[in-house]
C-alpha cells in the first residue's frame, strides 16, 4: 500500500498511567485499550469502596481515555470485566447500565485468581475508529451494527454480536438454554457444546459460519477438564469441508478462572472475520477477503489452534506458553518464561513479515499476581520504547504447569487479499 496504517499509542493525565504500556493503542478502525484498574489519576491509588465503587472508577478510566482520543461510550464495541469475585457481578452490572443506558457492548465477564494491586475489578475495552490510522480517512463514518437473536441466550447487559469495519465480536456465551437462560443440565463437555451452539447460532443470525471465527477464548474452571473440552471442541473445528481441507483452526488461548457468571464451568469468546464490512465501506474494498492462518516451526505448535490468524488489519495471536520446541517448560522462573513467550510472539509475527513494534495489544496471565514485579522486568527488557496496550489478570494455574501465558494482538497494515 502506498498509505499504509500506522500504530497509534496514546496516553491522557486524565487515566491513571504507566511506564509499561499505553493507555490506548489504535490501528487501522479499532482503539485498544488496556485495562483499567479503579485508580484514582489524581492520587495514583485504588479508591476507598467495595466493587460498586471500583467498577465506577474503572468505567471513569476509560471514559477519560475514550474521550482523550474523540470518541465516546457509545463507541466501545466490547468491554471485558475481570472480577476478584464472582458475586460482585450484580454490583458492576448496576455501575455499567449508569454508563451505558442506551446501548449495551458485547462483553466477557470471569472471575480471576488475583488482580494487580488487589483490586477488585479490572475493566478493559476495544472502542472502534472509524477515521482509521492512514494520514488519509479510510472510509469515513463507519456504522455499528448490533445484533441479538433469540437461537442463543439473551443477556441484558451485553450485545450478542457487535460488528464494525470487518470484525464482529461476540460476547462471551455460557452454556445457557436459549428458551430457559439457565445452564444446562451436564459436565463441561456437555456445556462446551451448549457454548459453542450458542457461538454458532448468533453468528447463523447475522449470515457469517463459524470458520470465519479468526480467534477463540476458553475460559475453564479446572484445567484437568481440557481434554474434555478439546474432544467437543474439534468436533465443532474445523466446521466446513473448505476449512476441513486445509485444516483451518482460529487462533486460540485457554484461560483458567476461579468462577463464571451463573457458576458455570466453561465459557467460549470468539472475535470473528466480517468480510462484507460496514458502512458505509465500498464495494471494492470490503468484498471477498480471506483469512490467512499461518504456522512457523520456530514457536510450538498446537493440533487445536493456528499461532496467528490474520484478517484484514489485523494478526490475531495463540497464547504462547514457556516451552522449549520439545514441549518441555523452560528452565528458570517467572522472567525466564516470560523472555520465552515473547520469543515466541516475536517468532510468529516475524514468520508473517511483521515486527515486534505492530503489536498494539498485549494480553498476560501469571500463575501468581506475586510474580508481576519479575515478569515486568523482562517484560520491559522485550518492548523498549514500543508500549502496547496491555492487561494482566492472576490465574492460579496454567496449562503445563507455566507462571506466565501471553497472546497479543498485532497489525497487519498490508490487510489481507484482495485489499494489497
Amino acid at each position: 500500500m502506498s498509505d499504509p496504517n500506522v500504530v497509534v499509542a496514546r496516553n491522557t493525565d486524565a487515566a491513571p498511567m504507566s511506564d509499561l504500556y499505553s493507555q490506548t493503542v489504535a490501528f487501522s478502525h479499532y482503539n485498544n485499550l488496556s485495562a483499567q484498574l479503579p485508580i484514582d489519576p489524581a492520587t495514583g491509588a485504588i479508591v476507598a469502596g467495595g466493587a460498586a465503587e471500583q467498577a465506577e472508577q474503572c468505567f471513569k478510566n476509560l471514559k477519560a481515555i475514550v474521550e482523550s482520543i474523540g470518541h465516546d461510550m457509545n463507541d466501545i464495541i466490547r468491554v471485558s470485566i475481570f472480577l476478584a469475585d464472582i458475586m460482585d457481578l450484580n454490583a458492576v452490572e448496576k455501575v455499567q447500565a449508569s454508563f451505558f443506558p442506551t446501548y449495551q457492548p458485547a462483553r466477557t465477564v470471569a472471575a480471576v485468581d488475583a488482580l494487580p494491586q488487589g483490586a477488585l475489578v479490572f475493566i478493559e475495552a476495544l472502542v472502534d475508529n472509524g477515521e482509521g490510522t492512514q494520514s488519509v480517512p479510510q472510509a469515513g463514518d463507519l456504522v455499528k451494527l448490533t445484533n441479538n437473536t433469540h437461537a442463543a441466550p439473551f443477556d441484558a447487559a451485553s450485545t450478542q454480536t457487535v460488528a464494525f469495519s470487518h470484525y464482529n465480536n461476540i460476547t462471551m456465551q455460557l452454556p445457557l438454554d436459549p428458551g430457559t437462560g439457565r445452564p444446562i443440565l451436564g459436565g463441561v463437555a456437555e456445556q462446551t457444546a451448549q457454548c459453542l451452539r450458542n457461538v454458532k447460532a448468533i453468528l447463523a443470525s447475522v449470515d457469517v459460519p463459524l470458520d470465519d471465527i479468526v480467534k477463540a477464548t476458553i475460559f475453564v474452571k479446572d484445567l484437568a477438564a481440557m481434554d474434555a473440552v478439546n474432544e467437543v471442541y474439534k468436533t465443532f473445528f474445523p466446521d466446513s469441508g473448505i476449512a476441513r481441507a486445509v485444516n483451518y483452526l482460529p487462533a486460540r488461548t485457554v484461560v483458567p478462572v476461579k468462577d463464571l457468571p451463573f457458576h458455570c464451568d466453561v465459557a467460549v469468546e470468539a472475535v470473528v472475520s466480517h468480510g462484507d464490512g460496514t458502512p458505509p465501506q465500498a464495494i471494492e474494498d470490503r468484498h471477498g477477503l480471506i483469512i490467512e492462518a499461518s504456522n512457523t516451526d520456530a514457536a510450538p505448535k498446537c493440533p487445536f489452534s493456528t499461532q496467528t490468524v490474520a484478517f484484514s488489519h489485523y494478526n490475531n495471536i495463540s497464547g504462547q506458553l514457556p516451552l522449549d520446541l520439545s514441549g518441555n517448560l523452560v528452565a528458570g522462573g517467572v522472567a525466564e518464561q516470560t523472555a520465552q513467550c515473547l520469543r515466541y510472539v516475536k517468532a510468529i509475527v516475524e514468520s508473517v513479515d511483521h515486527e515486534v513494534a505492530d503489536i498494539v495489544k498485549v494480553n498476560v496471565y501469571l500463575a501468581d499476581m506475586a510474580d508481576l514485579d519479575a515478569m515486568n522486568e523482562a517484560y520491559a527488557a522485550f518492548f523498549g520504547d514500543h508500549k502496547p496496550a496491555r492487561k494482566v489478570v492472576g490465574c492460579g494455574e496454567l496449562p503445563f504447569g507455566a507462571r506466565v501465558m501471553i497472546d497479543a494482538i498485532a497489525g497487519n497494515w498490508e490487510g489481507t487479499p484482495p485489499i494489497a
